[in-house]
């Protein structure tokens, strides 16, 4: 049984607790012996080799156990997940415990030189590679079936065994990082290094990628308030800035690509090796031998995994899409019932009830939208794919394409169908105002109130225990456990995609969606600020050198965006003026224009390079490095294999 540690005791020295793991109440005491020596045990034997301690409190022991490791342990695990530090010259290597005396700030009693979030990370990911064995079940329930191989934690969490694992709050550090990110009503760049330190680098990332986009909407902001206010009607006026928007899509997401590798080089997840990524906690399979890395995993037939995604996956996401565009038709239906009732009255309240379909189709889209996520995880998980990145483009990939459906469908029809443009303005600006004031309270303000609830019962709660000694860890624990969870990134990027598709797609129709996107981001930069810091639990951090998959996304709706815009300039009656004999002069004309935007922008794409000049020289620096360090290597096995 681990070491029995009560509130009452003061810390050890060399244990920091980093990580909470908290049990199912009535957690048979074969299983927690069991699980607890598979943490502490060493690798050779399948274990964790980390330190654990029970949270007993003075009303017993409550299943909930603190997780740290030994600044030894630390070390290895950085060499093992390959983070990346900077070096006494100013460059960024992989740390190896053997060099660790060339890193910058390194000392053996410097504990400090691994950040907290980084530790955090280590004990997570060796936490999730804790594998069963021999096992046939876990002790104690004989319905939890194991085989080797099998996910412990993952296996733990699906019977019920294990609540949560979540990594602790720094609460000195969180209050530095509150006031300089959110504390005060600045005009100003948020402190993202602080930021990364503390949440690791997606969360970073996402906040830089959300202040950038913020920025670079500002321009559009601007450009479209003079064509709204003078220029409603006359689309050939339109042309400029419909123009102006393509080359402006193309240009922000480019520049995105070299600010992200400046960040995440100076990170160092830029240089993070991903070639081999260990499987995700989620994959099971039968135990084998990995033919490239040589080490022992679960192996599972890719064959079942593909008639998983084409057989079930693919149909389930095309009768989604089909009741998407059905819900849409009774959308138009209450459309044509509103117009008629206003044609009816003409009064002040049917100009209002006009506005109505919009804001209830709006409503219905936002819970759809939720509930297809929900499958959309559901299925993406049965197909069992083994790394992490490829669950992700998979999710990604399903979401996207119903959402996109889902929200913009209407608009297409709108446009290219019913020809009907002032019922175009009149859907997209309902339907954007409508979703930023939906998420602004469903990700924001409601969690907030709810947590701000329970933190007041909360400390009347332990107020109640009559004691006199220091409480903080105990009351620190029993509150951050009881916040939510932060799922990720993924919803906040679909935020801005959505966002940056109602900018783009029809931006010469609606030139003020810019306005209401840069305010909405405004506000969703310090409610999401808020809700890192005061809703959620800290989540565990994620390196990552760039947005991933969000970026062809971003780069899609950019392609898209051309193509509609054309279309709607050329449909514009000033245009069709221009061409009174001949239809197909101006089809033709409309595609030319099209295709030489897309040429434009495919061309800016290849001549922006995605990462600047010093950092792509720093790159191949370090790969000439590892290159001649490995002909040394060589060199001196072959030496030693001639003189025997």
């Amino acid at each position: 049984m681990a070491e029995s540690w009560s509130f009452l005791d003061t810390f050890e020295s060399n244990f920091r607790p980093l990580v909470v793991i908290e049990l199912a109440k009535g957690t048979k005491e074969e299983t927690i012996d069991w699980f607890t020596k598979r943490i502490v045990d060493k690798k050779a034997n399948g274990g964790a080799q980390l330190l654990v301690k029970p949270l007993v409190t003075e009303n017993g022991n409550e299943n909930i156990y603190l997780v740290g490791a030994s600044h030894l342990r630390l070390l290895l695990g950085a060499e093992t997940v390959g983070l990346v530090k900077e070096c006494n010259d100013n460059s960024m290597r992989t740390f190896t415990y053997s060099s660790r005396k060339t890193f910058k700030d390194f000392a053996d009693d410097n504990h400090n030189f691994l950040t907290m979030a980084e530790g955090q990370y280590i004990i997570k990911h060796e936490l999730e590679n804790l594998r069963a064995k021999d096992e046939k079940m876990i002790p104690g329930y004989p319905q939890a079936k194991l085989y080797p191989g099998k996910s412990i934690v993952r296996r733990l969490l699906t019977s019920g065994i294990l609540v949560q694992i979540f990594p602790l709050h720094d609460r000195e550090e969180l209050k530095k990082l509150r006031h300089s990110w959110y504390g005060q009503v600045k005009v100003g760049y948020q402190p993202l290094d602080e930021i990364r330190c503390y949440f690791g680098e997606t969360v970073a990332l996402y906040f830089g990628f959300l202040e950038y986009f913020t920025f670079a909407l500002i321009p559009m902001a601007v450009i479209g308030i003079p064509y709204y206010v003078f220029a409603w009607e006359d689309y050939d006026k339109y042309v400029m800035f419909a123009t102006f928007n393509l080359l402006w899509s193309t240009v922000i997401l480019e520049v995105w690509k070299r600010i992200c590798s400046i960040m995440t080089y100076r990170w160092g997840t830029l240089l993070m090796k991903r070639q081999f990524e260990e499987p995700r906690p989620g994959f099971h399979g039968v135990l084998g031998i990995n033919p490239v890395t040589g080490r022992e995993e679960p192996l599972y037939s890719s064959i079942k995994r593909q008639i998983r995604i084409y057989l079930v996956s693919l149909p389930f996401v095309c009768l989604c899409l089909y009741f998407s565009l059905y819900v849409m038709m009774i959308y138009f239906d209450l459309e044509q019932w509103a117009l008629d009732y206003h044609e009816e009255n003409e009064s002040n309240f049917s100009s209002l009830m006009l506005f109505v379909p919009s804001i209830i189709y709006a409503v219905v889209i936002e819970i759809m939208n939720r509930i297809y996520r929900y499958a959309a995880e559901f299925l993406t998980s049965w197909e069992n794919h083994r790394l992490e990145s490829s669950y992700q483009n998979h999710l990604v990939l399903k979401v996207l394409v119903f959402n996109f459906l889902n929200c913009f469908a209407s608009l297409f029809y709108i446009a290219f169908v019913l020809f009907d443009m002032k019922l175009l303005r009149q859907s997209l600006a309902t339907l954007l105002i409508t979703s930023q004031i939906l998420n602004q309270f469903a990700e924001s303000l409601l969690p907030y109130w709810l947590q701000k609830r329970h933190k007041k019962r909360m400390k009347k709660r332990m107020c109640s225990l009559k004691t006199d000694v220091d409480l903080s860890l105990v009351e620190q624990i029993n509150l951050e456990k009881e916040m939510g969870t932060y799922f990720g990134t993924f919803d906040d990027y679909l935020e801005l995609f959505l966002q940056f598709g109602y900018v783009s797609l029809f931006s010469c129709v609606y030139p003020l969606a810019a306005v209401f996107a840069v305010l909405n981001n405004i506000t969703e930069i310090y409610s999401d600020a808020l809700k890192m810091c005061r809703v959620y639990k800290r989540p565990f951090a994620e390196p990552t050198a760039n947005i991933g998959v969000w970026q062809l996304a971003f780069e899609t709706m950019s392609v898209i965006s051309v193509v509609t815009n054309c279309i709607l300039i050329g449909m514009s009656p000033q245009v069709n003026a221009l061409f009174p004999d001949s239809k197909m002069d101006l089809i033709l004309t409309v595609a030319l224009v099209e295709h030489l935007l897309l040429a434009i922008k495919f061309i800016m794409a290849f001549v922006i390079p995605d990462k600047p000049r010093d950092i792509q020289i720093k790159l191949a620096k370090l790969e000439f490095e590892s290159l001649e360090a490995l002909k040394q290597q060589v060199r001196a096995t072959d030496m030693y294999n001639s003189e025997k």
